[in-house]
C-alpha cells in the first residue's frame, strides 16, 4: 500500500468476492469482479436488490446490474456462475452502464437479452458507444492514425500496430442494445424504493455517471474516483482539441458535497471511504503534473514528447494509446488556459512551448 492509499479507509480490508459469487457491501448491495486482459486486470460490478412493477402493476422482486464487463466467452462464463449461485432465482429487472468503455458496456446486448431487461445510460454515453460499436468513422480506426501523427507519432512499427487496433473497440463491444433509458444529471433512479441520484462527470468519458445513495451513504463511482490509481483523461481523435483535465477537475468538485462517511464503490480497486481525502489527492496529482509538463514546454513538445516525461515506465501499445491521450490532455489544459501556446511545424506536427 502507497502513502496515499494508507490515507484511506478499506473497510473489507484485503477481502474480496470469490469467483462466479459476490460479497455484500452495503444493504441491498453485492459486489463481483471480472477479469480483463489488459494490465489493469479487474473490473468491479455491482448487483443491487430491485423491484418493479410489472405491465399489469403487480410488483416483481429481483435485480439490478450495474455495469457489464467485456464482451469475451470468460466474462459471460462468470456471469453464468454469478446466475446460477447469487440470484435466489429471481431475475435482472434492468441493466445500468456508468459509461461508454468496453468493460462497463461490452456484454450490454448480451445480459439485456439474456434477461429481456430494459439498458440504461446516459445519453452521452450511450450514443458513444453505439458509435464505436459500429466502427463508424470517427470513433476509432482510421481517424487515429492521423490525430497520432500530429501529435508526434511517426515510428512506422508503432503506426502500424496502432493501424491494427482499427477493430478493437468491436471486438470487445460487439453490439449495444438498440433502444435505452436516459440517466440524467441531478435526477434519480428508484431501486427498491431507494432514490439513487444521478451524478455525471466528464473528461474520462462523454457523459459518465456515478449513483448516490443517501439511505445507506454509499456512492457507486465507476470510474470517476479510483482509490489506486488515476482516473484516465485523454484527448482523442473524435474530440481533438477537448480539454478532458479541466472537465474531470472541475467533474470532481461535484462528489465533494457528499458526506465523509460515504462507501465508495469504484470499478477498480477496493471499495474505501475517505471520499474527499481521495479528490485532493486526485486535484494535487493533476497539479503537479500539470507543472511537470509546462516546466518541460520551455522547449517545444509535442504530446509524445511528454509521454515518456509523465510515464517513467515501459508502456504495451495498450497502455501507449492512453498515454499520449493523457499527455495530450494535459497540454490542453495549459493551452487552454493561456500557459502554453501551440504551434504546428513544417513537419505537421502540434508542438506546445510556455507562454514568455
Amino acid at each position: 500500500m502507497n502513502h496515499l492509499e494508507a490515507q484511506l479507509d478499506y473497510p473489507f480490508a484485503d477481502t474480496l468476492p470469490e469467483p462466479g459469487h459476490t460479497l455484500e457491501v452495503a444493504p441491498g448491495v453485492r459486489w463481483l469482479r471480472m477479469g480483463l486482459p489488459f494490465a489493469l486486470n479487474h473490473i468491479n460490478l455491482w448487483l443491487l436488490e430491485d423491484e418493479q412493477a410489472d405491465a399489469v402493476g403487480k410488483l416483481q422482486r429481483g435485480w439490478t446490474i450495474v455495469d457489464c464487463g467485456i464482451s469475451n466467452d470468460n466474462t459471460r462464463a462468470s456471469w453464468e456462475q454469478i446466475f446460477a449461485h447469487e440470484l435466489g432465482g429471481l431475475p435482472v429487472l434492468r441493466v445500468i452502464a456508468t459509461h461508454c468503455h468496453p468493460d462497463h458496456v461490452g456484454l450490454s446486448q448480451w445480459l439485456c437479452q439474456r434477461w429481456q431487461a430494459p439498458l440504461y445510460m446516459s445519453t452521452g454515453e450511450y450514443g458513444f458507444a453505439r458509435l464505436m460499436s459500429a466502427g463508424l468513422p470517427g470513433a476509432d480506426g482510421p481517424s487515429m492514425i492521423p490525430h497520432f501523427r500530429r501529435h508526434g507519432v511517426t515510428d512506422p512499427a508503432m503506426l502500424t500496430q496502432l493501424e491494427a487496433r482499427k477493430s478493437y473497440y468491436p471486438t470487445l463491444v460487439p453490439a449495444v442494445p438498440e433502444s435505452f433509458h436516459r440517466l440524467q444529471d441531478g435526477k434519480s433512479i428508484s431501486i427498491k424504493g431507494r432514490q439513487w441520484q444521478i451524478i455525471t462527470g466528464f473528461g474520462h468519458s462523454p457523459e459518465h455517471v456515478a449513483l448516490y445513495c443517501q439511505d445507506i451513504a454509499t456512492l457507486i463511482s465507476g470510474d470517476m474516483v479510483l482509490p489506486r490509481i488515476s482516473t484516465n483523461v485523454s484527448v482523442f481523435a473524435i474530440e481533438p482539441e477537448s480539454d478532458a483535465v479541466g472537465a474531470f477537475l472541475e467533474s470532481l468538485q461535484k462528489f465533494m458535497p457528499l458526506p465523509a462517511s460515504t462507501l465508495v464503490l469504484p470499478s477498480h480497486g477496493k471499495p474505501f471511504r475517505g471520499l474527499h481525502t481521495r479528490i485532493t489527492q486526485l486535484t494535487e496529482h493533476h497539479a503537479e503534473r500539470l507543472a511537470e509538463v509546462k516546466a518541460a514546454c520551455a522547449i517545444p513538445q509535442s504530446a509524445a514528447d511528454i509521454v515518456p516525461i509523465m510515464f517513467k515506465r515501459e508502456l504495451d501499445m495498450h497502455q501507449l494509446t492512453f498515454a499520449l491521450g493523457e499527455a495530450l490532455a494535459h497540454l490542453h489544459r495549459l493551452w487552454i488556459a493561456g500557459e502554453l501556446k501551440r504551434q504546428c511545424d513544417a513537419d505537421g506536427i502540434f508542438r506546445f512551448i510556455r507562454v514568455a
